[in-house]
Formats: structure tokens, C-alpha cells, sequence
């Protein structure tokens, strides 16, 4: 096989390797590829490796070798699914590798909302302890997370994880997902309900036509009044304009945030001058451990594909 990597810049500096792919047959790689090169890289590939490029009829239709496509990602809509099915081209996406990382990312984000770690941590940085009056200087707001109530939207196996960390810490745990579930000690409600009675409202499911913005301005007014958003799932479920005028306005209380509609963040972003925000840089699966896992997988697809009994299929 002719195997062609065209960002492997979104998985490794350098920390990683993805030679392991080369058991395969020749690989190619690019560190980054603009759309416009696409066609040229792959034209005689049999099988590329993307995370988020787009590859869509224009950018496909010269690959008249290409049978196999693979995601060093779970998300797959960079992918023109219709296309691949109607040219019988295989698409396998990386699921459940980042299920740790994201839940754990998710409750960094609630615990620097409650506990204030990062800015107690500039404070003692800056001096500010050294010139405290007492030994313990109350500076920034102290909130416990136990006994409040947490809604996690979408129950797959992020939301599990969440679930299972909120528990840990006494919380209540209400959860909404289209499909009926059950989780012990979790209650199941429908998504006004969730958004009412949620101190912390954490979202967890896929991007598509129902997800897109379904939090917005109409969402954010049926939150409790000073509540706490969490999106680590993927920017475009949310309205940002609606989020900062919700936090703006103070009827939310804070938000933390690892991903946007439009990333890298656009230099004109409003968004890191919103105060009660935090921001990180889409960075809630990417600890070293869980992007190792994630080569593996992708390793593991192509070997389940050439044998005949492909894996993770979202398209063949």
C-alpha cells in the first residue's frame, strides 16, 4: 500500500511516532496540507490518514486508487461520506481512545471554576501571598462541587466517564441522550428539565444537523441563573455570540470551553476578553498517553482492513 499522512502535525511534534505504519507499505507524510494540495498528495495513495482535513468530492476525485481513508479522530465530518460510499472507499474512524483524557479535562474545567486554582497560582506567583495579612489570603471565590447538581448532555462513553467522576465527588448527576439509557445513580431527564436543575450543564455529544448550535440563546435562558457550561465535545453545538452575551449579562455564571466553531480561534474572536470564561485550545484528548492510544488504533484499522474484516467502519 501506498499510505499518505496529510496532518500529522495535529497528532505528534515529535513525541510520538508514526512509524509504526510502515508495516504497511510506503508512507508519505505531511506535516500540513492545504485543501488546494490535497489532489496532488493523494492522487496515486491507496489509502490517506487525516484528522481534520477536508476531504470532500473536489479534493477526492483525482485518488482513483484510494479504497481506504482513516481518522486519527472520532469525529469524521471532514469526510464526504456520501462520496466514499458511492466510490467504495472504507472510512474508519478512532472511537473510545480519548474517553479518559476528555473526562478528565472536563472536570479541570469545573474544578478552575470552583477551586481557582490557575489564579490562586498567579497570585502566589505575582507576590501576592508575601504580602497577605493573613495566612489565608481569600482572594478569588471557593465554591464545593459535592452536592451539586451536574447535567451532562449526550451519555456515550464520555458522558459515562463524567458521570462516574461526578459521582465520586457527591454530586447529583441528571443526564439527557436521544436514546434511552441507564446508569446507576443517575437520573434521566428530558433536556429542559436538565438545563433548569443543572448547576454545571457539560456537553458530550456529536456534532450534527440536531447538535448544531442547540445551545444558544433559547438554551442558555433555561439555565439556572449563574450555572456553569462546559463544552469539551466540538465548538459548533454552541453559539458563541449567544454564549458571551449569556455570560455577559451574568445570567451564566462561567464557562470553560476547549473547542470552537473556527479553530485555530480567529484573531478577531471576542472570546478571550470574556471574563468568567475559560478557554483552552482544543487540547482535552491530546495527553501523550492518549494520542499513543490513538496510533495504535489507527495502526490496528488498517491491519482489520487489508485482512478483510475492517473495524470502526463509518463508510464502506
Amino acid at each position: 500500500m501506498k499510505i499518505v499522512i496529510l496532518d500529522a502535525q495535529t497528532i505528534t511534534k515529535g513525541d510520538i511516532s508514526l512509524d509504526s505504519l510502515k508495516d504497511f507499505g510506503e508512507v508519505v507524510t505531511y506535516n500540513l496540507t492545504n485543501f488546494e494540495e490535497i489532489p496532488e498528495r493523494i492522487k496515486d495513495a491507496d489509502a490517506v490518514i487525516c484528522n481534520k482535513t477536508l476531504l470532500n468530492e473536489e479534493s477526492l476525485k483525482e485518488a482513483k486508487k484510494l479504497k481506504y481513508i482513516g481518522l486519527f479522530a472520532t469525529g469524521y465530518n471532514n469526510i464526504d461520506i456520501d462520496y466514499c460510499k458511492d466510490h467504495d472507499i472504507t472510512v474508519c474512524n478512532a472511537g473510545s481512545y480519548s474517553t479518559n483524557a476528555v473526562a478528565q479535562h472536563t472536570f479541570a474545567l469545573i474544578l478552575e471554576h470552583y477551586s481557582s486554582v490557575g489564579k490562586y497560582n498567579e497570585f502566589c506567583h505575582n507576590g501576592g501571598w508575601q504580602t497577605a495579612e493573613t495566612f489565608s489570603p481569600f482572594v478569588f471565590p471557593l465554591n464545593e462541587v459535592a452536592d451539586k447538581t451536574i447535567g451532562i448532555v449526550g451519555f456515550g462513553a464520555i458522558g459515562q466517564a463524567v458521570a462516574k467522576i461526578a459521582l465520586a465527588f457527591n454530586m447529583k448527576v441528571l443526564a439527557y441522550n436521544r436514546s434511552p439509557k441507564s446508569f446507576q445513580d443517575v437520573e434521566f431527564t428530558g433536556l429542559d428539565t436538565l438545563l433548569e436543575n443543572s448547576d454545571i450543564v457539560t456537553v458530550h455529544c456529536p456534532l450534527n444537523n440536531e447538535s448544531n448550535e442547540m445551545f444558544n440563546r433559547e438554551t442558555f435562558s433555561k439555565m439556572k441563573k449563574g450555572a456553569f457550561f462546559v463544552n469539551t465535545a466540538r465548538g459548533g453545538v454552541m453559539n458563541e455570540s449567544d454564549l458571551i452575551n449569556a455570560l455577559n449579562s451574568g445570567h451564566l455564571g462561567g464557562a470553560g470551553i476547549d473547542v470552537l466553531s473556527i479553530e485555530p480561534m480567529s484573531k478577531d474572536s471576542k472570546l478571550p476578553k470574556t471574563e468568567k470564561l475559560i478557554i483552552t485550545p482544543h487540547i482535552a484528548w491530546a495527553p501523550i498517553e492518549t494520542r499513543e492510544r490513538l496510533i495504535e488504533i489507527v495502526y490496528d484499522n488498517i491491519d482489520s482492513f487489508i485482512k478483510g474484516t475492517p473495524k470502526n467502519v463509518v463508510s464502506k
